[in-house]
């Protein structure tokens, strides 16, 4: 079976090592959304099966739209799955559709982090093609993260650079997915709610895939298709709460709040970091770990959860594994060089994690801000530093962990892998 991590087979060099991979190869198949919807969704002929709910297809349309960094998996899943019952759809995600191109469904890629004229072109066709649907028809939706980047619908004269500007200065300032999304909610008309106010009046089926901690519904993506409880009122706190000044071109607007544009709307939370730690743990106890789910929400600087995550090893019994999913950050200094949150945590981890000891830090997404998902701090990358003469503090110091790992080789490589649930950790002992 072909492995998820591409290069699987060059980091096993040990039996701690394989371990920790096959655990992580767990992970990513508990969360891979083709998958899941093979699982979740089936038809017949009078009817769509989304789980445990059944809609009738007699006289209906059945249209397909997904946004995120999960849209292009699942459309290719939706289009084999329903076939002929499909009638269009369109996808916006951040990466190439892999394989085959899509039949039916419209492919649209977008730039993130930051939101682009892309991103607000392939929005109006998404808003577009809601608005164009009927009573009877039926709207099967699958919002994930990235997508409050990819969703963007300004009102002139406001831009997306005017946009960017917010993102950075609350990113800058420390603000929380929460604060960065309330504001982003009241500047784009595709966001808190925006998607469902524009199926409206047909029935919306929504399969959220968070990446957010706490899974609140209204912040995952900005919440397309929820009806937003935030106010204008709040986007401006948040702004005066962070000392800054929103953009001359920039106006806040209310986000849709009449039920009725909801009322017809299933969100279902679809995946969560939960599917990839559940997996995970069963995956270290068949393997005969004695795992645990430390952290289901981690937070904080990297570096500074790198050494707490070795900390809790240290006073641990052999086979031990404990499980973490979350998100951590990186403040940078005015020089820095290449890396992402879980290559600095691998770095920051391998100054104290000892020989019978492994922290891997992996991307959901397969994206760690560079072409690695994450890394391995073990003894193995300690020898393969000396090999190459490179002082991990030094890499460290400089946020380098980016040009660290691909010396060393101790980097995983897989690819976007379609699927968004948050960072994940795999701490284990020997």
């Amino acid at each position: 079976m072909a492995h998820r991590i591409q290069n699987f087979e060059s980091l096993a060099t040990n039996a701690l090592r394989t371990d920790a991979l096959a655990i992580a190869e767990a992970g990513y198949a508990a969360i891979d959304v083709g998958s899941a919807l093979a699982h979740t969704l089936h038809k017949d002929d009078a009817a769509l099966h989304v789980g445990a709910a059944t809609y009738p297809l007699a006289g209906r349309r059945v249209f397909f739209v997904g946004v995120g960094k999960c849209a292009f998996a699942a459309a290719k899943a939706v289009e084999t799955i329903l076939g002929d019952t499909l009638t269009g759809g369109v996808a916006l995600d951040v990466s190439p559709v892999e394989g085959a191109p899509l039949a039916k469904i419209e492919a649209y890629i977008g730039t993130h982090p930051l939101p682009s004229e892309v991103n607000e072109d392939a929005t109006k066709r998404i808003v577009e093609f809601l608005s164009g649907r009927r009573e009877d028809d039926l709207v099967i939706m699958l919002i994930s993260g990235g997508g409050s980047t990819l969703l963007c619908l300004h009102d002139a004269p406001m831009t997306c650079t005017d946009e960017s500007t917010l993102w950075s200065e609350l990113t800058a300032r420390g603000a929380t997915i929460q604060d960065i999304n309330t504001v982003r909610k009241h500047i784009s008309r595709a966001r808190g709610g925006g998607l469902a106010f524009a199926a409206y009046p047909a029935e919306v089926i929504s399969l959220i895939v968070s990446d957010v901690p706490g899974n609140d519904l209204e912040f995952i993506a900005s919440g397309a298709t929820v009806l937003d409880t935030s106010t204008v009122a709040d986007a401006h706190a948040v702004l005066a709460r962070f000392g800054i000044a929103l953009p001359a071109n920039a106006t806040f607007k209310e986000t849709p709040k009449d039920r009725k544009y909801f009322d017809r709307v299933t969100n279902t939370l679809f995946l969560t970091n939960q599917n990839a730690l559940d997996a995970m743990r069963d995956a270290a106890a068949a393997r005969g770990y004695a795992a645990g789910i430390a952290d289901a929400a981690f937070a904080g600087e990297a570096r500074d959860t790198g050494r707490a995550v070795v900390e809790k090893l240290h006073g641990a019994p052999a086979k031990s594994a404990f499980l973490y999913a979350g998100e951590s950050t990186v403040t940078l200094g005015s020089e820095h060089g290449a890396g992402g949150r879980n290559q600095e945590l691998a770095l920051a981890a391998l100054a104290d994690v000892r020989d019978d000891e492994l922290v891997l830090s992996f991307a959901s997404d397969g994206h760690d801000n560079t072409d690695l998902a994450g890394a391995i701090g073990d003894a193995a990358t300690r020898l393969h530093a000396a090999a190459h003469h490179l002082s991990p503090e030094e890499f460290l110091a400089g946020h380098r962990a980016y040009d660290f790992f691909k010396e060393t080789g101790d980097g995983l490589v897989t690819g976007y892998t379609g699927s968004n649930v948050s960072d994940l950790i795999i701490a284990i002992k020997q």
